[in-house]
């Protein structure tokens, strides 16, 4: 009877128990509770980041698709027949790939790739989902865009002045860098959906759509 006791005793665990309670809340000024605050604060300053970056593409869709009458004067949206790649690749004048982005500039393909990419990464960006994928996608177009203003140039194919500030850190290098750093951080789950999308079968599966 002894040994039956001592062995029921066995399976009941104390300090097991008080384990599966939660940690105590980091002490209010305290090393701990400095470093939750600045935690907490660099996660959302990253959610505000993401989230104005996802306007920024957002807006880029809106306003070629519809002609708003900012970049893209009224009636001259895509829904009205214009071409959201023509005036920008046909403008190019500068650069290794001049003669290429001409011949793009207008295409039907270009046009939608260039719509469906700025629409993607907006939307991903906005929600805070497949932020990876987002990054790589909107790296290649940065540097596409970068390639079609070429900042090295002093002067353009005509002999002109380019007007570059910069022969390489322009705002498309920026974007790229902050896209990076955006999915590097995981800026998707404050603010965002990104905790439930990396939640998903498919993705705990996939870390590349993450």
């Amino acid at each position: 009877m002894a040994v039956d006791q001592h062995t029921n005793n066995k399976g009941f665990h104390l300090p097991s128990f008080r384990r599966n309670h939660p940690a105590p809340a980091p002490v209010p000024g305290s090393a701990a509770a400095a470093r939750t605050d600045t935690h907490a604060a660099r996660a959302y300053v990253f959610a505000s980041a993401r989230v104005l970056m996802g306007f920024v593409f957002l807006w880029a869709f809106l306003d070629k698709t519809f002609g708003f009458g900012y970049a893209t004067r009224s009636g001259e949206g895509w829904v009205d027949g214009g071409s959201p790649t023509e005036g920008f690749l046909g403008r190019v004048a500068v650069g290794p790939m001049e003669s290429t982005f001409h011949s793009w500039a207008g295409a039907a393909w270009a046009d939608w790739l260039f719509m469906l990419g700025l629409l993607g990464i907006g939307l991903a960006l906005t929600t805070g989902v497949a932020l990876r994928l987002t990054a790589l996608a909107g790296t290649v177009m940065m540097a596409l865009m970068w390639v079609a203003e070429w900042p090295p140039a002093q002067h353009l194919s005509d002999g002109s002045p380019s007007m570059s500030t910069n022969p390489f850190a322009d705002y498309h290098l920026v974007y790229a860098v902050l896209l990076v750093a955006l999915a590097a951080a995981s800026a998707g789950d404050t603010l965002g959906l990104g905790r439930r999308w990396a939640g998903l079968p498919v993705v705990r599966d996939h870390g590349w759509l993450r």
